[in-house]
């Protein structure tokens, strides 16, 4: 990968022109398409398969009247007054009737009418009308909401004497989030970190206009995704949020490489190439887990999540390819004036903060990761009382049309009147419809926990009842879940004592179905992401400890983000101060979210810092050292990129929609202890208490797991061959060696040097390794340790490029060797590997053998115990080389 980067980066410098044209093109088809074809939001959550949506979908077929999404309209008179005078009798009859005939309005009920109960408050203060719609909330027309509001305020001007009408219910909620001016105070934030961090106004600008187009050109695709399926209106902002947060810290990252080796005097171009390979390869891994996680939305089994994972995964993908073209082509314009200026020089260095804290949390390393575990879990103890729903008018902003009315309805009429619960029963079969419904509503009416039965009606047809039942408490708490529970319990009841089956639906059990079912996907979902994070760290780091410990990692940030949540979201602290208008449940999704984006983001900051130690420990073997050097060195930019992606998502905070400051808050917390808790304090002290243990994996194991070369080791290592060894030979090795699954010594510091057309012998008797070494330069064998160049290209980063070039003859299980050499030759093969060449005893096959060696067309290496039995098969430039038996560990 690090080498396809390098030539991507190399190619964006080149063309730097069509790459910033290209881009530019895609926001303006994008956007414009957009405009044109967008379908807008849609916030009906659905969960196909549960109860209460197959119930609702049942009732649109057969009752469409109570299906579709609803309006309330409710009169409330001066205190000490009642509002059932004949008078307003006689005013709420009229806007009934005017209601009647407004278009989508599918029923209106007259408070005062003679089947309704419970329309008229406890304190006759109140009275409330509903108004089923056809329509659910996505197709409500605005001309519907309008002609509504304005019979409510030609009803107030008839009761007149101070009397108010609200208007709301779902009709009028408005959860559709919007960016506001904050939201721009997480982007001056970015802006300042980057001018302090780079000291130039260029290379600061440059992440911002890179992440601001990005997040545009992802916009415009989730609005254009919505001509063939729904999308909730949160899913654009978690993309704009997201998109914002990794499209800044991605950029960021090349830069800050580009930069240093500006610095130590590499030419532009291939300082662009070399940051795009490097930092690109962490960006893409980076990247690719934030995608992998928002994909992993999907194991909900829930649509709208689903979408929305798919819009976020689209945003961060976008800002990936965006750091891996658009920033390199930037990079290319702006030339040598992102060269960072020669400091000047200091007569006494100060002491640096970084290697300061680093010695600090290592110091006593059992002592910070004890301090740190108990106080992170401690942080996490309030989301044990974490409550999940879906949100409601009661979460809208204050002095809406749709929160005034909620309060008002809970204030005279009770919490549960504005979520009331549908139970449909099946009464095709009854020969007294009538009769059969009220008989269920007499047996609900004295459930625990329901407030009241207002409605209780067969549809026209007579197949199916309603019962409207009021809960006793808000649509939010655990009570309203414990009532449609106690309903559903009660259905073998119903079926035996008044033979029809019931369900239990409404807005409030669809919710509380969706809320259920994402908390039982959480476990799935953690499983998923701990079993990936530990895969993938695996690959990067080779090693077993490492993974084990971000993985604790990230699970202490998400109970610490979890904990703060539940504190301020549901307990209600500092809730004024974040402007927290509702408390006493979060939006269903965010545990799922939090804990898909929260792992990309984490195992972006684990990579980047454990690269650089892992890197000094490679070279000096040190572990102590390593961490101190590695955490320097990284320090400076995770700081960075944490405190951009922190002041991001907390300006989605004050003034965000209620639907997404959970999220942004729960998200800046867990990127918060996650980047300066965890990583930078508690990582280092992990390492530090592990040692030389925290570095490496079982042979076997080592062997399974393929290679992700997240920092570009492979480009470097590359780059370092580019010239060796000065002349032009087939075959080159240095210090090559092999150890097998039990990390015994397969062959030892092996040096080779074979020009092209010649013939190299190897032989040795006993356990030389012949035959490995063999596979080891066909490009079969990648474990090697050792600089390896074969017919130019370095392996094993080009072995499967290779292997078309070679061939491996193995003359034990071979009819005619030489048959198969003619017909390498005849293929183009620029490198022809016999082994055990020894074994051809017949003069004919000799013979042929002996005249293909000869033709100088490709080179071999031939191995053999004996180099005295085929001397008369060698050319005379033959190159001899004994291989000595490796020394076996006795049991």
């Amino acid at each position: 990968m690090s080498s396809f980067l390098y030539r991507l980066g190399r190619t964006a410098a080149r063309a730097r022109l069509l790459v910033v044209a290209l881009w530019v093109v895609l926001l303006a088809v994008c956007g414009g398409a957009a405009l044109l074809a967008s379908q807008g939001t849609d916030d009906t959550f659905a969960i196909p398969g549960s109860e209460s949506q197959d119930a609702l979908d049942h009732l649109g077929r057969v009752f469409p009247e109570v299906s579709g999404t609803s309006a309330q309209l409710v009169l409330v008179v001066p205190d000490g007054r009642r509002v059932d005078t004949p008078g307003n009798r006689a005013a709420v009859a009229a806007a009934v009737e005017r209601i009647g005939s407004v278009g989508q309005v599918a029923a209106v009920v007259d408070p005062f009418g003679q089947n309704v109960t419970g329309a008229v408050s406890g304190d006759g203060r109140a009275a409330l009308i509903a108004v089923p719609l056809e329509v659910q909330l996505a197709d409500v027309a605005p001309a519907t909401k309008k002609d509504l509001s304005a019979i409510a305020g030609d009803l107030a001007k008839s009761v007149g004497a101070g009397a108010q009408v609200y208007t709301g219910g779902d009709a009028f909620s408005n959860r559709v989030p919007k960016l506001s001016p904050t939201e721009g105070i997480g982007l001056l934030i970015a802006l300042l970190v980057l001018v302090l961090m780079f000291r130039s106004l260029v290379a600061a600008v440059m992440p911002l206009v890179t992440a601001v187009l990005g997040v545009s050109v992802s916009i415009g695709l989730v609005y254009l995704a919505t001509i063939v399926t729904p999308i909730s209106s949160t899913a654009p902002m978690l993309a704009v949020m997201l998109g914002l947060a990794v499209g800044i810290d991605y950029a960021l990252f090349l830069l800050s490489r580009h930069r240093d080796q500006l610095a130590e005097g590499l030419e532009v171009e291939e300082s662009v190439a070399r940051a795009t390979a490097t930092a690109g390869s962490a960006v893409i891994f980076a990247g690719l887990t934030v995608v992998i996680a928002l994909l992993g939305l999907s194991v909900a089994g829930i649509p709208f999540l689903t979408t929305m994972g798919v819009a976020a995964a689209v945003a961060v993908a976008l800002a990936v390819a965006i750091a891996v073209t658009l920033v390199p082509a930037l990079m290319s314009f702006a030339g040598k004036r992102l060269r960072p200026r020669s400091p000047k020089p200091r007569k006494r260095a100060k002491p640096q903060v970084a290697r300061w804290w680093v010695r600090t949390a290592t110091k006593a390393p059992l002592v910070t990761v004890i301090v740190i575990v108990i106080g992170l879990a401690l942080c996490a103890v309030p989301a044990l009382e974490l409550r999940l729903a879906l949100p409601d008018n009661g979460t809208e902003e204050e002095g809406s049309p749709a929160r005034d009315t909620y309060d008002v309805v809970a204030e005279h009429f009770g919490p549960g009147y504005n979520g009331p619960l549908i139970v449909t029963a099946d009464i095709i079969t009854s020969t007294d419809p009538v009769g059969l419904v009220n008989k269920l509503a007499d047996d609900i009416r004295g459930l625990p926990g329901v407030a009241s039965v207002p409605l209780a009606t067969p549809n026209p047809k007579g197949d199916t009842g309603i019962i409207q039942v009021v809960p006793a408490t808000a649509p939010d708490s655990p009570q309203t879940d414990e009532l449609v529970n106690r309903l559903r319990d009660r259905e073998q009841h119903f079926r035996d004592a008044y033979g029809t089956k019931t369900a239990v639906t409404g807005i409030t059990a669809v919710g509380i179905d969706v809320s259920a079912q994402l908390g039982s996907a959480l476990l799935p979902f953690g499983i998923l992401v701990v079993g990936l994070s530990l895969v993938l760290l695996a690959m990067v780091f080779r090693s077993i400890w490492v993974p084990i410990k971000a993985t604790a990692g990230y699970l202490l940030s998400v109970g610490a983000a979890f904990g703060a949540t539940s504190f301020v979201f549901q307990q209600g602290h500092f809730a004024e101060l974040l402007h927290v208008t509702h408390t006493g449940s979060v939006i269903s999704f965010l545990p799922i979210i939090l804990m898909g984006v929260l792992f990309g983001l984490a195992m972006d900051y684990e990579v980047f810092l454990v690269s650089r130690i892992r890197e000094d420990y490679v070279h000096h073997g040190d572990p102590h050292h390593a961490i101190e050097t590695g955490f320097v060195s990284a320090a400076r930019v995770v700081v960075a990129a944490a405190v951009i992606m922190f002041a991001v998502f907390a300006a989605f905070v004050p003034e965000g929609s209620s639907t997404i400051k959970p999220i942004a808050f729960s998200l800046a917390v867990g990127v918060f202890v996650d980047a300066f808790i965890v990583r930078m304090t508690l990582v280092p002290a992990v390492l530090a208490l592990l040692g030389h243990r925290a570095w490496g994996l079982p042979p076997k194991l080592d062997r399974a797991l393929p290679v992700f070369d997240a920092e570009g080791d492979a480009l470097v290592h590359e780059l370092r061959l580019a010239d060796w060894p000065g002349t032009d030979e087939a075959v080159s090795a240095r210090a090559l060696s092999l150890d097998d699954d039990r990390g015994q010594s397969v062959f030892r510091d092996v040096d080779l040097h074979l020009p092209h057309g010649e013939v190299l012998v190897l032989h040795g008797v006993g356990a030389t390794g012949k035959t490995a070494l063999l596979f080891t330069l066909a490009g079969r064998v990648t474990k090697h340790r050792g600089d390896l160049k074969v017919l130019g290209r370095v392996l094993p980063q080009h072995a499967h490029a290779l292997r078309r070039e070679v061939t491996v003859i193995p003359c034990r299980a071979t009819v005619d060797p030489a048959a198969e050499v003619a017909a390498a030759l005849a293929d183009g093969v620029g490198l022809v590997l016999l082994d055990d060449i020894d074994v051809v005893l017949r003069t004919d096959a000799r013979a042929a053998l002996r005249d293909l060696l000869a033709l100088r067309t490709a080179s071999f290496v031939v191995t053999c115990q004996d180099p005295e039995r085929i001397a008369d098969l060698l050319p005379s430039t033959t190159h001899v080389r004994a291989l000595r038996p490796q020394p076996v560990e006795v049991l």
